[in-house]
């Protein structure tokens, strides 16, 4: 098992990865974190593992309860995190108590904004079970719910006490969630890595079909690479973190310009990144061999990188509602070349309308 600490001075946390489940219980009493525990699940992923996480917890002494919540974005409510609020009161948590996040990044997103909120904040641990939330989601400490109007419109920052990572769940997974994973680490590569980058040119069967030693070496390498970012810019205050928005401007405004149902975060973010490095191309920042290697990658992932019945009013809609838009400027994230990328408020809209139209977005 890897331990990767997230060095934030008294909020800094362990990232364990390769763990077992059934250790779980041994690695959460090393925390002072109160003798209540409630997990949040979705009724999936509860099934499957709600029952194994709630008898480590109990044999390692804490009192466990459980909430299910939809499956689903368009479950990331404020009416849902209300309905989590009553299931903390009934539960009598208090200051001391535990919310741990077991599934992906929308349990993770939810349940974390209601550890942030509930009492003013109690302790928060996270069990991420999709690759997409083990290389990214479960690190950084961003958490918060949708509106109508764009995604994680209300949130906040708020660390969890440690991440605890199972390898093995990934076996569960359908082949579609394992390419949502797979948008994101190549994200990483794009942003950080030309090494990562090019094992997954070279490995990418092999990730696909889950080896236990590749996963391990890709998890590990973006965890390190997420966690160096957050202690450099924890609140994005800096610019450094929004590096880590690579791809996704306009990929989340094709979720939200969708209704959260069309398309997944990670195909969102694999057209995103396609559409950036389209702009970065043309602007001359973007050498066409490394474009080329960035779309002919994403496509053996079999991930998108044109989308369909994406209307283009809604999607600009979306883009100006997004968080990263400041004094009304809209901001890019764009490769230099494969490991190297910068942020800017300087692409004309017209080659955005140009990359968007290329996208197959209609008008």
């Amino acid at each position: 098992m890897k331990v990767v600490p997230v060095e934030l001075g008294e909020r800094s946390y362990p990232v364990y990865i390769g763990g077992d489940i059934a250790d779980l219980g041994g690695a959460a009493r090393e925390f002072d974190l109160g003798e209540k525990v409630l997990v949040i699940s979705t009724a999936p992923i509860a099934s499957l593992y709600g029952r194994k996480v709630r008898d480590v917890l109990t044999s390692s002494g804490f009192q466990v309860s459980l909430a299910r919540v939809p499956d689903g974005e368009k479950y990331k409510t404020l009416s849902w995190a209300a309905k989590l609020y009553e299931e903390c009161a009934e539960d009598k948590l208090d200051r001391n108590s535990t919310i741990l996040a077991l599934g992906g990044g929308v349990i993770g997103d939810l349940a974390g904004f209601v550890a942030s909120t509930y009492l003013r904040g109690i302790n928060f641990i996270y069990l991420p079970t999709t690759l997409l939330a083990q290389v990214d989601a479960s690190i950084g400490g961003k958490v918060g719910v949708d509106l109508p109007q764009g995604k994680n419109l209300v949130g906040s920052f708020y660390q969890p006490r440690l991440v605890y990572m199972d390898l093995k769940v990934l076996r569960t997974l359908p082949p579609a969630q394992i390419k949502e994973g797979l948008a994101e680490i190549i994200k990483y590569g794009v942003i950080e890595d030309k090494d990562l980058f090019l094992y997954l040119e070279q490995n990418l069967e092999k990730i696909e079909t889950l080896s236990l030693d590749s996963l391990e070496y890709i998890i590990t390498r973006c965890v390190q690479i997420k966690a160096a970012v957050v202690q450099e810019d924890e609140r994005e205050k800096r610019g450094k973190r929004q590096v880590l928005n690579f791809g996704h401007t306009i990929g989340h405004a094709i979720e939200s310009g969708t209704g959260y149902g069309r398309y997944s975060h990670g195909e969102a973010v694999a057209v995103g990144m396609i559409a950036a490095a389209r702009i970065a191309k043309k602007m001359g920042f973007l050498p066409e061999d490394s474009l080329v290697r960035m779309e002919n990658l994403v496509r053996r992932a079999d991930l998108p990188s044109r989308v369909e019945g994406v209307n283009g009013g809604k999607l600009w809609d979306a883009l100006y509602l997004d968080k990263k838009i400041k004094g009304g400027k809209l901001y890019f994230v764009l490769p230099r070349r494969i490991g190297e990328v910068f942020l800017t408020d300087k692409v004309p809209l017209t080659l955005v309308r140009e990359a968007i139209r290329e996208l197959g977005v209609e008008k």
